[in-house]
């Protein structure tokens, strides 16, 4: 009864609209994965040609993301949230009638720029409207978008892939469009944002909104790190879950089809990593304590999924537990990063932290993964290209000092720099 006190109202309201956003940005990504075998096949396309594909958009939608996260922090997170879902509907739609593969990385990039930009914008609004207690639960509950939206997504694309291929499966993208009204008719901007904003305003600090606030004494060590270890992380996911559904194909010989349900369904129980990651990181264990240990336990799945199943079975199961914990980490890690930044640079910090280290990572992994594949097979491309990346982005977070929960963002803030 004194949780539900504690959010319901605002709080409860803001958590929920942004996790729908999120969700829907999730999934209108997820169509690409899903759909790249079938791709492949139209264009004619070698698995290293389509690595070069995800490197290059990937590129394009961090520096997009970047100038976007500070556009946010300067103008306003609902502002671009709003924008966000508009312009990422329509370019996702656009992918059904792209004629070449040229034009395709183009709005690949655009589409992981204007929907990638809903991670750190939602984020940072739900960091700043929970409850001090249980913002750590709220922000890793946030991360469920990303199963969630993959799994509808496969629900929604599996039975247009088979039935009338690829192009149809991207005009899912239009069902996020007519949400921009709820954002804008219900959700505000933070009280601590227009706060931050008002006060730098005041003492004429308002420039402070800019990429180099983050390599200031007082937040160099916490920047660099969380950058090297959501990259390493990132190369490992981009390495591994984009590839996934192309993996089942080639490698398993599972239908597409099928391939694309297992994936789905995969991601769907994965929310129960992510839900027992934010809890047992809110109310049992550090952030960075269960960073760590949901990182390293994913990978041990991982490894058991490559080598140790051949069926389907045994295969999807396999699948499920790694998702629960290597993509469960992530729940975890968000919330990690939203909280040890200051109000004023907390969607820039996200974006570079977060955003910008995700889109490199998966511009660096898939690509590395289709040479590897090419010359030694997918077990041993995933064995180097995602596991050693996966390990070392583990044990980087006990460089970074373990925080107490229950604190409000700014006193986590200062305790992360050192300050009392």
């Amino acid at each position: 009864m004194r949780i539900w006190n504690e959010i319901r109202g605002y709080p409860l309201r803001a958590f929920l609209i942004c996790l729908a956003a999120y969700t829907f940005s999730q999934m209108d990504l997820a169509l690409f994965g899903y759909a790249i075998p079938a791709i492949r096949q139209e264009f004619g396309v070698s698995l290293k040609l389509m690595g070069w594909v995800f490197s290059a958009s990937f590129i394009i939608g961090g520096v997009g993301d970047v100038g976007l996260a500070l556009l946010a922090d300067r103008a306003g997170r609902t502002q671009v949230m709003q924008a966000s879902i508009i312009s990422s509907s329509i370019v996702i739609a656009l992918h059904a009638i792209v004629p070449g593969l040229l034009l395709l990385t183009l709005l690949r990039g655009l589409a992981i720029a204007t929907g990638g930009i809903l991670y750190p914008v939602s984020g940072a609004i739900v960091a700043e409207e929970a409850p001090a207690r249980l913002r750590g639960l709220f922000a890793g509950l946030l991360q469920t978008g990303y199963p969630i939206g993959w799994l509808f997504a496969s629900l929604l694309a599996a039975p247009l892939l088979t039935r009338y291929g690829w192009r149809p499966v991207f005009l899912i993208g239009l069902l996020s469009l007519p949400y921009v009204f709820v954002v804008r008719r219900y959700l505000r901007e933070s009280p601590r944002y227009v706060a931050a904003k008002k006060s730098l305003a005041t003492d004429g600090t308002v420039h402070e909104i800019k990429l180099a606030a983050l390599l200031v004494p007082a937040m160099r060590r916490r920047t660099i790190t969380l950058f090297i270890a959501q990259y390493l992380f990132v190369i490992a996911y981009g390495g591994s879950a984009f590839w996934f559904p192309t993996y089942f194909v080639e490698a398993r010989g599972f239908e597409l089809g099928t391939s694309t349900y297992l994936v789905g369904i995969g991601n769907g129980v994965g929310v129960i990593g992510y839900i027992l990651a934010a809890v047992v990181g809110e109310f049992y264990l550090t952030r960075r304590n269960t960073v760590v240990l949901w990182t390293l336990l994913g990978n041990l799945a991982f490894l058991y999924l490559i080598w140790g199943t051949t069926e389907f079975a045994e295969s999807i199961a396999a699948f499920a537990v790694m998702c629960v914990f290597f993509y469960g980490a992530i729940a975890v890690k968000f919330a990690f990063v939203a909280e040890v930044f200051p109000t004023h640079l907390r969607a820039t910090g996200l974006a570079v932290c977060s955003s910008l280290a995700v889109t490199l990572g998966i511009a660096t992994g898939p690509l590395a993964v289709s040479y590897v594949v090419e010359a030694y097979g997918w077990n041993i491309a995933f064995s180097t290209v995602v596991v050693v990346p996966l390990f070392f982005a583990g044990l980087l977070y006990l460089l970074l000092k373990p925080i107490p929960s229950g604190l409000e963002v700014e006193e986590v803030s200062r305790l992360s720099a050192g300050l009392r």
